[in-house]
């Protein structure tokens, strides 16, 4: 494997007084975060996930792992897209493992991820879940750059994702592709479109919401969109061709699930008004 940056963040949430905060921090290489936001009435600790650099290039190695204290509530999310590079220096990874203990919530919601025509990427992310502990994310995937016409047609990407409640597997997920494979254009596969999102909430929520989150998709939308209440989860799918509807459908989805789950109001991230 060939040296590139190797970043770590870890950071700790305990709920105190009513408040979750940040207690613990520590970070090695280009990932930081900055102080918390609290721009909701429950103390739900809105922070960002920073990349400086802004990039991911060949051989880089990110890390982030986040553990929530009992009863802990937070909003993750980042201030821009991760950017997969062309590489010839070895794969990229960014890997992302969240610890939820009893009564806590996380809700992860990055931006999205853009795979430049050649990058060799792994993309991994696991979620432990205590008892009743509530997750809700999203990852949005870009293959190439279609607002400049670069297609996906040469690369890698390995995308995995694990949720573990109690120790028990309640949904595991992984895709491959390769640039040029002819599963990208097959009908089965990725049709041709350049832009998937999937979303993924482990929680409590009355039948009827994923009655309300159809019902609020209209015919257009229904082809490029679809959600499914399955045992242990709540899964969310988008295949089109551009992101802002991929994200504008999501945040629609985002918002009817945390009022029904979490029984409160979205409150946006202000750094996505920016």
């Amino acid at each position: 494997m060939a040296e590139g940056w190797h970043a770590l963040l870890e950071l700790g949430f305990e709920q105190n007084r009513s408040v979750t905060r940040l207690m613990r921090r520590r970070h090695e290489g280009p990932l930081a975060v900055q102080r918390a936001f609290y721009p909701e009435s429950d103390g739900s600790a809105h922070v960002y996930l920073l990349h400086p650099p802004g990039g991911v290039a060949g051989g880089d190695q990110l890390n982030v792992r986040c553990t929530l204290g009992p009863e802990a509530r937070t909003v993750l999310t980042t201030p821009g897209a991760t950017k997969f590079y062309r590489s010839n220096q070895g794969r990229s990874c960014l890997k992302t493992e969240i610890d939820i203990a009893a009564g806590g919530v996380c809700e992860y919601l990055p931006q999205e991820t853009i795979l430049f025509d050649g990058a060799d990427a792994s993309v991994h992310t696991t979620i432990r879940l205590e008892a009743d502990a509530v997750y809700l994310g999203w990852e949005f995937v870009s293959f190439g750059r279609p607002a400049c016409g670069e297609t996906f047609a040469n690369g890698h990407v390995h995308q995995r994702t694990e949720i573990v409640r109690d120790g028990r597997c309640i949904w595991f997920e992984q895709l491959r592709i390769s640039g040029g494979d002819p599963l990208n254009g097959a009908s089965f596969g990725l049709a041709g479109q350049p832009v998937m999102g999937t979303m993924i909430y482990a929680g409590p929520v009355p039948e009827e919401a994923i009655d309300r989150v159809r019902a609020s998709f209209d015919a257009q939308a229904l082809s490029r969109v679809s959600i499914s209440q399955l045992e242990r989860v709540v899964v969310c799918r988008y295949l089109g061709g551009r992101m802002s509807e991929a994200k504008k459908l999501f945040r629609q989805v985002w918002e009817i699930l945390r009022e029904a789950g979490l029984n409160k109001a979205a409150a946006a991230p202000r750094i996505w008004a920016t």
